[in-house]
């Protein structure tokens, strides 16, 4: 492991070794991209990241050699689930007098390099993961050579960063032993990817949950989306077409919670006499549709702001360890859900 000092003491030579090229071209790839080729630029970037060499910037305080400026990644920036955890982290930020740049990670082909950029010439002072994954391929050495870096609302122990965010199995687990103590038997899941942690946590709640209530886990009553409408709308309809369709769903989002009310509705259902439906996240919309969403409330403004003043304390020199911080949350019961009828 490289020690603070090794990675201070970097310089625009050893890039130079390491992309095998002359300093002079470092510079120039460096400082005035557009005169070298994209793939002498790909190369040195690179090579700058691996040694950890990054030359001042005309836009840092050169005295603290600070930008105050934090970049934001943001897995997607249409999805009003992160608005709240922007706005806590937006405010904090403000209050130390730092700027907030937002990443969508939704587009990340175009964006990578320009995130490399921002981090390579220094214009970025630390930054906040609101998804499970860096926005471009970096090794754990490579991260070392980083600027801090803390993930808000999910959690992946393989990258070894400070993290704050809710219980995600747990919460699933009452919400869908919630929907059993209401006397529902046949309990669907619209789940999120497989790919993201936190669907992993909020599935095996679901499981879990069917289990210590004695029901067998059938894996055709598990639908999965991609967070949006349609999707829980298209979610729910697999689920309906099932010979015995389920009496109550659990959504791993409000988002996909309220496509599959809308697609309830188009069947000529009554949500919750003829389903009940739970969301999770409680965000604004869930309060004002017809009927109004029961959903598991993240505190996600509180979440934004614990994940930036991990941040702040990083940037100022505290030894912040990495692992998980866990905030509370709690189950909203509204119109969507009621007893089953048997």
């Amino acid at each position: 492991m490289k020690s603070k000092k090794e990675v201070v003491s970097a310089t625009m030579k050893d890039v130079a070794q390491k992309a095998n090229v002359s300093t002079a071209t470092v510079s120039r790839a460096l400082m005035n991209p557009d005169k070298v080729s994209q793939s002498t630029r790909n190369k040195v970037e690179q090579a700058a990241l691996e040694v950890g060499y990054f030359p001042q910037s005309l836009g840092r305080n050169m005295k603290r050699n600070e930008s105050r400026t934090i970049l934001v990644i943001v897995p997607d920036i249409c999805d009003p689930f992160f608005s709240e955890i922007i706005r806590g982290i937006e405010i904090t930020a403000a209050e130390q007098g730092y700027l907030v740049l937002i990443g969508d990670c939704a587009h990340q082909n175009q964006q990578e390099k320009t995130f490399i950029d921002l981090i390579i010439t220094k214009q970025i002072d630390g930054m906040l993961l609101l998804g499970s994954r860096l926005p471009f391929d970096a090794s754990i050495e490579e991260q070392r050579n980083l600027p801090p870096m803390v993930m808000a609302n999910e959690f992946a122990p393989e990258l070894e960063l400070p993290t704050v965010h809710i219980d995600n199995l747990t919460a699933s687990f009452n919400a869908v032993n919630f929907l059993h103590e209401l006397g529902h038997q046949r309990i669907g899941c619209i789940a999120g990817p497989e790919e993201m942690p936190l669907c992993h946590y909020r599935l095996q709640g679901y499981v879990q949950a069917l289990r210590r209530s004695g029901i067998t886990v059938d894996p055709h009553y598990i639908a999965r989306g991609n967070f949006t409408f349609e999707a829980g709308a298209t979610a729910l309809e697999q689920l309906l077409a099932l010979p015995q369709p389920p009496t109550a769903i659990f959504c791993h989002s409000d988002i996909m919670a309220l496509g599959a009310l809308s697609l309830a509705k188009r069947r000529g259902l009554k949500v919750p006499d003829d389903l009940s439906i739970i969301g999770f996240d409680n965000i604004s919309l869930s309060e004002f549709c017809d009927p109004p969403l029961t959903t598991v409330s993240q505190p996600r403004f509180d979440i934004g702001r614990e994940a930036m003043l991990l941040l702040l304390d990083q940037l100022s020199g505290q030894n912040v360890s990495s692992g998980s911080r866990l905030l509370d949350c709690e189950l909203v019961v509204r119109g969507s859900t009621t007893k089953n009828k048997p």
